[in-house]
């Protein structure tokens, strides 16, 4: 059942006008109800001083209904300035980022800038952080852009992320330690909007969940690919509900959407990119997953990839052949490129489909078949488990002072997703204290997988101390996660399929006023 976006959106908006609302523990019971500090507390600009030590970038956005090609076929959709992706944003650490938005589109949106720890009241949550932007109407949004890294941003309203609306953000360390001699934004994204209807019609659908059907009756297609499966029959005649996806990376089923199309900064395989460099380069590759509903393992044939960064921040440098990128991660990796011409391909996983760019080092040369699957998508696979954080990334040694147990519910076949069996709820809130070291449990009872996502903080995976701020948590898995409460607020915390976040499996996280 879709959630009642404009009764959340009333009771969320009791938060700007400072009301104490109900903490939540580890549980749904509400406990007593403390007073939390909110977006426009003052607790909000005194930690942003502290993080604006560049001067001040000042950036236009018109969010607006456009006719765009993708490289053949042409769609109605809405996106940043008639683009897709979006013009990226680039300021250097310590900048502040002014980005006035100018909302042109049939109905109110925001903006969210997604993995960056700025101030809570620039965070770009209706209901939570702002009120929401009415067509025709501007707002400004304003904070520091602390921490180097590859972010990327998009709206926070409804399913408008599966339109055309995102664009990369990066943010530049003045101090940066790589050595390399390009670089290339790569924007990955499923589509339909404008080709078979638009994510209001595939939430709708799903809404309604799979009724008397059973994941036994689906057609599961055979294995194969190092674990994708090509969808069989489908047991309904549905137009958007995937089924028989399956992906042995991500644990069983891979989506619930199906997707006509695949983009790679905005093209189809048929017609794609092409970056041009001279062979012997090193290039710095920045990869954001800006889908809805797809994890994609991405791969340049004929190369290892090196990779430095997960979600903006430093690992020890690590090889593989391909990377599992889920919905609103990041990975920068490092690639000397041969003599030739090769596809970066990213697979749709579990999906029957691909995006894909072309690398040309060489005037000579054909490049390979659209549908063309290098083999190092079949190679070793930079999971989580492989990678180690940078000294500088680390967190301190502290033992966590508070845990929030955060249990993924729900299933397809009601699509009642949730956390901890209620659906989002902005009176339940999971109360934190300035200055403790915090722990989240992510317990996933679904079998399904989760992108999860934490605004305003980046998180360190237990055990391996990697820093991000999305992570996978695999069907029947418990995924822990620690960061330092030290970014006062309101804050999302909620998985990044869109289709799931919008029936329900968000919630809100708060800082106690002290």
């Amino acid at each position: 059942m879709q959630i009642d976006r404009r009764g959340l959106l009333r009771a969320g908006l009791g938060l700007l006008g400072g009301a104490a609302l109900s903490a939540c523990g580890g549980g749904s019971r509400p406990a007593a109800a403390p007073s939390f500090v909110t977006p426009t507390g003052e607790q909000v600009p005194a930690a942003e001083r502290s993080r604006r030590t560049g001067p001040v970038r000042d950036f236009r956005l018109v969010a607006a209904e456009s006719q765009v090609d993708l490289g053949g076929p042409v769609v109605r959709t809405w996106t940043y300035d008639g683009r897709v992706p979006g013009t990226p944003i680039r300021v250097r650490a310590g900048e502040v980022v002014r980005a006035r938005l100018t909302n042109r589109l049939p109905q109110d949106t925001s903006v969210h800038w997604h993995g960056l720890a700025l101030r809570n009241d620039a965070d770009g949550v209706p209901g939570v952080t702002q009120r929401p932007i009415a067509s025709g109407a501007e707002h400004v949004y304003e904070f520091a852009a602390a921490h180097p890294g590859t972010y990327w941003f998009h709206p926070h309203s409804g399913t408008q992320l599966d339109r055309g609306l995102y664009a990369p953000l990066i943010v530049d360390d003045p101090r940066e330690p790589l050595a390399y001699d390009d670089e290339w934004i790569v924007v990955l994204d499923d589509w339909l909007d404008g080709v078979t209807g638009t994510p209001e019609d595939v939430l709708a659908e799903l809404s309604k969940g799979m009724g008397g059907m059973s994941h036994g009756s689906m057609g599961h297609g055979s294995m194969g690919h190092g674990g994708s499966a090509t969808p069989g029959p489908s047991a309904s005649s549905s137009t958007h509900m995937m089924m028989g996806a399956t992906s042995l990376l991500l644990g069983g089923d891979a989506g619930d959407v199906r997707y006509p199309r695949f983009l790679l900064n905005g093209r189809v395989p048929a017609s794609p990119e092409t970056f041009r460099a001279k062979p012997g380069s090193r290039v710095r590759i920045r990869v954001v997953n800006a889908g809805g509903d797809t994890a994609f393992r991405v791969a340049l044939a004929g190369h290892r990839l090196t990779v430095t960064h997960t979600d903006g921040f430093p690992v020890r440098p690590a090889e593989a052949d391909a990377l599992l990128v889920g919905m609103g991660e990041r990975y920068d990796v490092l690639v000397t490129l041969k003599d030739g011409v090769f596809p970066l391909v990213a697979l749709a996983e579990g999906k029957d489909g691909l995006a894909r760019a072309l690398v040309r080092t060489s005037g000579a040369g054909s490049a390979p078949a659209a549908g063309a699957r290098p083999r190092e998508l079949d190679g070793d696979v930079a999971r989580y488990s492989k990678l180690q954080p940078a000294e500088q990334a680390r967190l301190a040694p502290k033992s966590p002072a508070r845990s929030v147990r955060l249990k993924l519910t729900g299933s397809m076949m009601a699509y009642d997703w949730a956390i901890n069996g209620r659906k989002y709820d902005p009176s339940v809130i999971h109360a934190v204290r300035s200055g403790e070291r915090v722990r989240l449990s992510f317990v996933n009872r679904t079998t399904m997988w989760h992108p999860m996502h934490l605004h305003g903080h980046t998180f360190a995976l237990a055990g391996s101390g990697v820093r991000k701020d999305t992570a996978i948590v695999l069907p029947g898995a418990t995924l822990d996660v620690d960061f330092d409460a030290d970014n006062p607020g309101l804050w999302m915390i909620h998985c990044h399929n869109i289709y799931h976040a919008e029936s329900g499996m968000m919630t809100l996280l708060g800082y106690q006023r002290t």
